[in-house]
């Protein structure tokens, strides 16, 4: 493989890895925390799918790196200028509206994005995209009934949720930019060009926010923030420092 394709690939291996990896452990701190008992295994549940495609994306950017690193060692011996996820995943969980309207908005994404690299030629790619849009399919019906049931409930739910909504809109642009990367394996046959995304995530989006009786924000989402070159929020940084302290207290561990 080209030395500039590989560069590329592995680059968009760890975006597609961190953005899991981050939002499975979002999702998991909601575990004993849920409203309700089946919601509480419902978000433990899409914590742990999330993970472990963020463990086979991780894996595979390693192997492709020449397994330099272990999807361990990227996981919790980075530090958070080194994380490609956007910002959107990292915001913390705040109420359950809001959790709900960050979630929605990822699965949207999701969907659409593994829809496309399940027909990569890379044929490691698309066999972990085509599971994963199979669990991304589940993670979207539940996060939009969520959506419809706040945002069209209750006086006090529909409050929450749209507040919730106007809130996180900024961070959605950093879903939405085109990377270097993405055109580089995209020139090269590996991936499918993905130019119509962003249009599809939007129409898509903005049904799921009528139906839940919400308003679209005015601006079709924000800028990129640059979290794929590394600038992230203050929540990141807060974030590692839990997720990481067993692994770097215990370095040499063996499970």
């Amino acid at each position: 493989m080209d030395e500039n394709i590989k560069t590329a690939l592995v680059d968009f291996l760890l975006r597609l890895g961190d953005d899991r990896l981050i939002l499975g452990h979002r999702l998991s701190e909601w575990c004993g925390h849920g409203p309700v008992l089946e919601e509480d295994i419902a978000l433990a549940n899409i914590s742990l799918d999330l993970i472990g495609q963020a463990a086979a994306f991780l894996h595979l950017a390693c192997e492709t790196d020449g397994n330099r690193r272990s999807e361990d060692e990227l996981a919790y011996f980075r530090e958070a200028m080194q994380f490609r996820n956007v910002q959107l995943v990292e915001q913390p969980n705040g109420d359950f509206a809001r959790t709900i309207v960050r979630q929605y908005f990822f699965d949207t994404y999701n969907v659409l994005l593994l829809s496309e690299l399940q027909e990569s030629s890379h044929r490691q790619l698309a066999g972990i995209s085509a599971k994963g849009c199979t669990e991304a399919a589940y993670h979207l019906r539940h996060s939009r009934d969520w959506l419809v049931r706040l945002g069209d409930g209750t006086e006090e739910s529909h409050r929450r949720t749209q507040s919730a909504v106007d809130e996180l809109w900024r961070y959605t642009g950093d879903l939405l930019a085109s990377a270097r990367a993405e055109q580089t394996l995209a020139g090269a046959g590996i991936i499918p060009r993905l130019d119509h995304l962003g249009q599809n995530w939007l129409e898509m989006t903005s049904e799921g926010l009528r139906t839940a009786t919400l308003t679209l924000p005015k601006s079709a989402g924000s800028p990129a923030s640059g979290s794929r070159h590394g600038a992230h929020s203050e929540h990141l940084g807060h974030l590692l420092a839990e997720m990481q302290i067993v692994a770097r207290s215990f370095p040499d561990a063996k499970w």
